[in-house]
């Protein structure tokens, strides 16, 4: 519910506070007096346009409008919030904030948060549903039709279940598409992809085997000197007097060494024997390097040719030598592809058949649910339509065949209705007087009353144009409707006031506007103002506390059912 709403000049008001009750919230006054300017207010404050510079009271530098609603977590506006990282603190409630500054600036906080004011619209659009003169927001929004049938018949899972299946459905659709994308690419490719495969096969390259290859080259090339300077080498380390002969004689004798002279020498032959292990290693290699350029002659040729392969088939297929192997393996792979992709496409066409005759089949069972809770709530509008001096009106749901298989079903919904008999149905917002749209849109939020209820409805004026027993049986409604769903009006009627739950009387002196929270006994005169004119009688003042009295007896819902 909206709990309260602070206004700070905002054109004609200085201050306002209105704290808000559960139920239905009325504000009265006399025409000009600045009703309107507090619904404005609170649009303003919910995310709609501001009139810049003309919204400011004359003298002040900025306005604000601050709207505070109190809802249980689970309200669709607490996911929108967590979605947009606006979480609510642990009282659940939702701030919304608006200034708008004098060059005509604006700027909307949600929670304390700064926010785009595209989306402090579409949180507030969650929270709060307008109707008056020439809005066309809320029940009027033919986006939100679908939303309203499938809530009022009691299938959002049915709707949620098409959802999900037609996604499946569209899946199973691009994998086939992208399979057989595949391989019409594969088989524009086949001549050069068995080719190039099996040219890459021949080759046989290795990672790695380039550098390897261009070592093994550079010795051959330089073996005969570096034969000459490694055999130098391994006679100074394993030769008659070399190191290895020289540090063997050493440990021998230490070796002979007495025990006392021995376990001094420990540490020394300790190093020796590590020494001459090092030499022996030493010796192993240079031995190896030896073999390496002890070669058959044409190995030098045999090198250089297989290294110009590998790098010839690189510079051809544009990768280094190494990754030749991988590109083998990715050519082997698309071919694999190309041969197995017939039995492939046909699993994925198969899937798809499965998945096609799955979202039918929930998508005819939601036309069905559709289709009955349509007549249902054609004729739930109906009977409200006559009480409401719109007993000419006919209203109908479209459900209108689509010929694309969407994600929301085979069908598009839509509201529409023909105000003169006869006449040709037509949009909701096609309806001609500001007066007959809000009270049609009341017969329709009592129809779904509790199928998919906003924070609070706000009506401006929906009883204009009618009295008596109409305007009695607008009353009536707003209470109803009030019961599931908050109500703030704006009402010149003493039958529709009588009902609320709290009143505010807005006033005009000058140029500025004052409202008041009215006491009981206030009511009584405000009530019969609104009876009497500007002359208040005690007649006027006793049929305001019949009117009272009347609006405290049982409620709309249960006279319905002693009806």
């Amino acid at each position: 519910m909206l709990a309260s709403l602070s206004v700070r000049d905002i054109v004609l008001i200085e201050r306002a506070e209105l704290q808000f009750a559960p139920g239905l919230n009325v504000l009265t006054g006399e025409t000009g007096a600045g009703k309107s300017i507090l619904l404005d207010a609170l649009g303003l404050a919910a995310g709609e346009r501001g009139q810049g510079r003309t919204t400011i009271r004359a003298g002040a530098n900025q306005a604000s409008a601050v709207a505070v609603f109190a809802l249980d977590q689970a309200h669709p506006a607490h996911g929108l919030l967590n979605t947009n990282d606006l979480a609510a603190d642990e009282t659940g409630e939702i701030i919304l904030r608006r200034t708008v500054t004098a060059d005509g600036r604006t700027r909307a906080f949600v929670n304390d948060q700064p926010v785009g004011v595209q989306l402090a619209r579409e949180i507030g659009a969650a929270l709060l549903e307008v109707h008056g003169q020439a809005d066309d927001r809320g029940l009027f929004d033919a986006a939100t039709h679908r939303l309203l049938l499938d809530a009022f018949g009691g299938h959002i899972a049915l709707a949620g279940e098409v959802a999900e299946r037609h996604e499946s459905y569209a899946s199973a659709g691009a994998r086939v598409a992208e399979l057989k994308r595949l391989a019409a690419s594969a088989t524009a490719e086949i001549e050069y992809l068995t080719f190039a495969a099996g040219e890459l096969r021949q080759l046989g390259a290795e990672p790695g085997e380039e550098a390897a290859l261009a070592s093994t080259r550079a010795l051959l090339m330089n073996g005969e000197r570096l034969a000459q300077d490694i055999s130098a080498a391994a006679e100074f380390v394993a030769g008659d007097g070399g190191a290895e002969v020289a540090l063997a004689a050493a440990l021998r004798r230490l070796s002979r060494l007495v025990p006392e002279g021995k376990a001094a020498a420990q540490a020394a032959e300790q190093a020796l024997d590590s020494a001459l292990a090092l030499t022996h290693e030493a010796k192993a290699e240079l031995q190896s390097l030896l073999a390496r350029l002890d070669v058959e002659p044409g190995k030098l040729e045999e090198v250089e040719e297989r290294l110009y392969a590998l790098r010839a088939a690189a510079r051809k297929y544009n990768v280094t030598a190494d990754a030749l192997p991988r590109l083998q393996a990715e050519f082997e792979a698309k071919l694999a592809l190309l041969d197995g992709g017939g039995a492939s496409i046909g699993a994925a066409e198969a899937e798809l058949i499965r998945a096609r005759e799955n979202y039918r089949a929930s998508a005819n069972a939601l036309s069905k649910a559709r289709a009955g809770a349509a007549k249902r709530l054609e004729v739930a509008v109906a009977k409200e339509l006559e009480p409401l001096k719109l007993g000419g009106a006919r209203f109908r749901v479209g459900l209108i065949a689509t010929t694309d298989e969407g994600p929301h079903g085979a069908e598009r919904v839509g509201f529409e209705i023909a105000t003169v008999e006869g006449a040709a149905y037509g949009g909701l917002a096609k309806i001609a007087s500001g007066g007959e749209l809000a009270r049609f849109a009341l017969a329709l939020k009592v129809a779904l009353a509790e199928a998919s209820p906003p924070a609070v409805l706000v009506f401006d004026e929906v009883d204009r144009g009618v009295g008596g027993a109409v305007a009695a049986a607008v009353g009536e409604r707003l209470q109803l409707l009030a019961e599931t769903t908050q109500v703030l009006l704006v009402t010149h009627s003493p039958q529709v006031a009588a009902r609320a739950a709290k009143h505010f009387r807005i006033t005009r002196a000058r140029d500025a506007t004052r409202v008041d929270e009215l006491s009981p006994d206030d009511r009584v005169e405000e009530i019969a103002r609104m009876l009497a004119g500007a002359a208040v009688t005690e007649e006027a003042r006793a049929a305001a506390r019949r009117l009272l009295a009347e609006a405290q007896g049982p409620g709309p819902r249960n006279k319905r059912a002693r009806a």
